[in-house]
């Protein structure tokens, strides 16, 4: 879907001067190549819709604790000549994120009139117009190599909006594979996902996995667009993605899954902006207890200032950059979990709570927990965190990022789980 309250009000209108003031956390290598590893923040995304300029945009992203972007990497803004690229565009914007420490998910797609005709939006299907693209395709990548950008093969080709004059699974495959060749030509070394297709559609992605384009790419990427569900009902959906995955993939290669973009509108009938922080964090941490490597979330900003169109109210932002919750809620996550991965879910025994540890590299462990169901106060064992004793305090951090210490008694803490998920830090 790319192309395109409450007291929680008050968050609109604050500025940075009043953010939660945050130690700084121990410093982790950052990966800067290939797809990122299950590791807070580097698997953190958002979408944008700008090429140049947008400093300001791209300062408040990076602030937020996002590590990639993802955009559409436009074949007829780059090639207005047939044979003849011009990456200028895009090379202002790789030099503005590589300053900001922001990584690219470039989409390689849409149709170019050159070859085309003038038909938005559809996929190249003419023998020539698909080695054309592929051409195109290659020449990118060969000259943004070495700025470790993960590039996408179409955005949702099962979709009737992005391939028309109707999604045609043979036709994505032909050209994916096509793309996947001449870019593996250019350079071997190339970070390349695909397909990028949207919800679950079992009869585009079984013969895309079939089809041997597995053997190309890095990443599987989908779109797990849920409605106004909550982000834990994709679970199912996901494990049976990755047996997938698994049956077909070539024997040695370890694809992972990728959420190269979802979200949660807040629009006059979508979520409330207090559901759209809880689920975007949601969203990120269960991705992340599913195997997922990458989540990128859809939008950065609402695309306008109309509260009843589904569409300009996806962002963390408002489409002039005040705050809304969910810039609070992510700021907070990839902060208190910076450099921490996944290790366990704790068993409080209600299914309906997720009670996940995180690990780092030096052994820390921190703990993220909210639960689907009615809100409950549950114990903690503090040995989950490697204590023995009651000498000990436990911080309870909130998601606008303001805690409150909690007493150890009997080597437990007690801690209430809501839909607001909450980091417990020994």
């Amino acid at each position: 879907m790319l192309n395109k309250p409450s007291s929680t009000f008050l968050f609109v209108f604050l500025t940075f001067t009043v953010l939660p003031v945050m130690a700084a956390q121990p410093k982790t290598p950052e990966p800067v190549s290939g797809v990122p590893p299950p590791v807070i923040p580097y698997c953190v995304g958002v979408n944008i819709h700008f090429v140049t300029g947008h400093t300001r945009d791209l300062d408040m992203i990076a602030a937020a604790g996002f590590k990639f972007i993802r955009t559409d990497f436009h074949w007829a803004r780059t090639e207005r000549r047939k044979g003849v690229y011009d990456w200028a565009p895009y090379d202002s914007l790789t030099s503005n994120l590589e300053r900001r420490g922001l990584r690219a998910l470039y989409i390689l797609d849409y149709n170019n009139p050159l070859y085309s005709g003038p038909r938005k939006n559809w996929g190249p299907v003419d023998p020539a117009d698909v080695a054309a693209f592929s051409e195109w395709a290659a020449a990118a990548v060969r000259h943004f190599e070495g700025h470790h950008i993960v590039w996408e093969i179409w955005n949702e080709p099962n979709n009737r909006a992005f391939w028309k004059p109707r999604p045609d699974v043979k036709q994505y495959i032909t050209l994916a594979l096509s793309a996947c060749k001449a870019i593996r030509e250019s350079d071997p070394g190339a970070t390349i996902i695909a397909p990028g297709a949207v919800r679950f559609q079992w009869n585009f992605l079984k013969p895309v996995l079939r089809t041997g384009l597995l053997r190309y790419i890095d990443g599987f990427s989908v779109h797990p667009y849920r409605g106004s569900l909550p982000p834990e009902t994709v679970g199912p959906q996901f494990r049976k993605l990755q047996k997938l995955i698994a049956r077909y993939e070539p024997r040695g290669k370890d694809i992972p899954l990728i959420s190269s973009e979802w979200g949660y509108t807040t629009y006059s009938k979508g979520v409330s902006y207090r559901t759209q922080a809880d689920y975007l964090v949601r969203q990120q941490l269960f991705n992340l207890y599913c195997g997922v490597h990458l989540s990128i979330w859809y939008d950065w900003k609402n695309d306008g200032p109309n509260v009843n169109v589904k569409g300009q109210n996806r962002g963390v932002v408002t489409y002039d950059l005040k705050y809304k919750p969910s810039y609070f809620a992510v700021r907070t996550m990839t902060h208190e979990l910076s450099g921490f991965h996944i290790a366990r879910r704790y068993n409080t025994g209600d299914s309906a709570d997720f009670v996940l540890t995180f690990r780092n590299a030096e052994g820390l462990t921190r703990i993220a927990g909210w639960t689907t169901g009615t809100a409950h106060t549950v114990s903690i064992p503090v040995s989950l965190f490697g204590l023995t004793s009651n000498q000990a305090d436990i911080a309870c951090v909130g998601e606008e990022g303001h805690s409150v210490q909690l007493k150890v008694r009997d080597r437990e803490v007690s801690c209430r789980l809501s839909g607001a998920p909450e980091y417990l830090i020994p």
